[in-house]
């Protein structure tokens, strides 16, 4: 009889990576070294320049930054605790017209203890052991002077810190292993990616068979050799075969998973917190006067976000385009575009039909204040008449006309048009 596979809890893979993305907010520019982490793996170095050929020149320069204007900055460091190893830090300037001080800082470390419960912990599950993110580990400290940690507010924001698990197994790990080169994966193997994606074991959220097939639909099959999962709060990937040690593809792996990869997941929560930007601008569109101003600025406004954030096809790459709409696809992003595009368009005719109907008003008041003087005018002139009492007489009487035209409907209609343009 085959031994039961221990519970993820206990596990500890062949490989451990975890990425930890932390929203914070920038004191100053940091003096780091400029870029991302430069990763190495034999001779392959991830920094800028090799980096940015995965993706469009927008999404390149919006992750990276342009000569003369960084947006990300990174540092290594070497901190051990508690089974834990930091390896280096990155900062990426995520700055919104409303909040220009926000970023993320991005910690990576290698684990050599069990990873589950580091992720549990990490996502402050009921029962879990102690945050890790503390003492000698705790961004406060490790930041201090360049930014401090801010927590999310909206309802789309980071609640806590978002996590990249890499975990790939050893022979004895069958519950994730692949029955040979191209044969089936075992049901375990996606409720275990499920459990690292989510940060939780069966006890803190136990998932109903009826759903477990819909969760494994949101599987990224990157290969044969192992798959991703991306969530709301975390994201995770994990091999199916024996990982071999030095030498073994998934170095290379777990060097995309900190790169490529995470920077998808980064490129998708600067379109999140835009989106939300995006969201309140629509809510406050009606507070206060100059309707018109505001709809052009929130037009602008989608407009520098669609050309500058909104990329769903990033790279030429697959599993990076995949691993960006799964992002997308948590967060309801291209749905909550869409609504801010038909929104906005609303509001845009709403202004085209004020301000028609401004143009009309000006027109017809200028018909009814010109009609009644011109025809007084044009009277006298005909007898010629160039009595200065007779003058007055003819302004008097046009104005009690213009008067009385205005009280009627159609006089009423026009100064209601003219009123109409300052607030809907």
């Amino acid at each position: 009889m085959t031994a039961a596979a221990p519970p993820l809890d206990a596990v500890i893979g062949a490989r451990q990576e975890l990425t930890v993305v932390v929203p914070v907010r920038l004191l100053r520019t940091p003096d780091w070294a400029e870029g991302p982490f430069p990763f190495e793996t034999g001779s392959r170095r991830t920094d800028t320049a090799t980096r940015a050929t995965y993706f469009a020149p927008a999404s390149a320069r919006v992750l990276y930054g342009s000569p003369g204007r960084p947006r990300r900055w990174h540092r290594p460091r070497s901190i051990v605790q508690g089974g834990l190893r930091l390896i280096g830090m990155e900062l990426l300037r995520t700055a919104t017209a409303r909040h220009p001080e926000h970023a993320l800082a991005v910690l990576h470390f290698t684990v050599t203890r069990p990873l589950l419960p580091v992720l549990r912990a990490l996502a402050g599950r009921p029962a879990a052991e102690a945050g890790p993110l503390s003492g000698r580990l705790d961004p406060g400290g490790l930041l201090s002077g360049i930014a401090e940690v801010r927590g999310g507010t909206g309802p789309f924001a980071i609640a806590r810190p978002y996590t990249v698990a890499f975990m790939t197994p050893t022979a004895a790990h069958t519950a994730t292993l692949r029955l040979g080169i191209e044969g089936a994966l075992p049901a375990t193997a996606d409720r275990w990616l499920w459990q690292l994606a989510s940060r939780s074991n069966p006890a803190d959220f136990p998932l109903a068979p009826e759903i477990a097939e819909d969760q494994s639909d949101r599987t990224v099959r990157i290969s044969a050799d192992w798959s991703s999962m991306v969530l709301r709060q975390g994201a995770a990937f994990l091999g199916h075969r024996a990982d071999t040690g030095d030498g073994d593809f998934y170095e290379f792996g777990a060097l995309h998973s900190r790169t490529v990869y995470l920077d998808a997941l980064l490129l998708g929560s600067l379109q999140r917190d835009h989106i939300d930007e995006l969201t309140d601008d629509l809510s406050e569109v009606f507070d206060g006067a100059r309707l018109a101003r505001r709809v052009a600025t929130l037009e602008r406004n989608i407009a520098g976000f669609r050309s500058t954030y909104w990329r769903q096809h990033l790279t030429a790459h697959g599993p990076a385009n995949e691993i960006l709409l799964a992002f997308q696809d948590q967060h309801r992003l291209p749905a909550r575009f869409t609504e801010i595009l038909a929104e906005a368009a609303d509001y845009g005719r709403l202004v085209q039909t004020q301000e028609s109907q401004q143009i009309s008003g000006a027109l017809g008041l200028i018909t009814v204040l010109g009609l009644p003087l011109g025809t007084a005018l044009g009277v006298l002139q005909v007898l010629g008449d160039e009595s200065l009492a007779h003058l007055l007489v003819a302004l008097g009487l046009s104005v009690a006309a213009t008067a009385g035209a205005l009280a009627t409907r159609y006089g009423r209609l026009v100064l209601s048009s003219l009123r109409g343009g300052a607030r809907p």
